[in-house]
């Protein structure tokens, strides 16, 4: 079982993660689209993303903005498998 991160190693782990902030225990991240096809597609590459990871973030759509988070629950907190699939889905942007 992947192990939660430090503070201070979640925290340098941040500052290599643009858009990606600690917001209540998990890393989140919203992004907007210029439309809601174009969220829809995204969330679509995430969801593909996400299946071959096999770890799965929370997806809140609303019209042109989709808000990720990312915590292992099974963790308690967040770990090393929520920052790389930050780090891809970043690369998706």
């Amino acid at each position: 079982m992947p192990q939660k991160l430090a503070p201070s190693t979640l925290e340098s782990a941040l500052l290599g993660l643009p858009g990606w902030k600690l917001q209540s225990g998990e890393i989140v991240r919203t992004v907007e689209f210029p439309d809601f096809i174009r969220s829809i597609a995204f969330v679509n590459k995430v969801a593909a993303l996400a299946e071959q990871a096999g770890h799965h973030p929370d997806i809140d759509i609303r019209y042109n903005k989709v808000r990720l988070a990312l915590v292992t629950h099974d963790a308690g907190g967040i770990t090393q498998n929520d920052i790389d699939m930050a780090k891809k889905l970043n690369e998706q942007l």
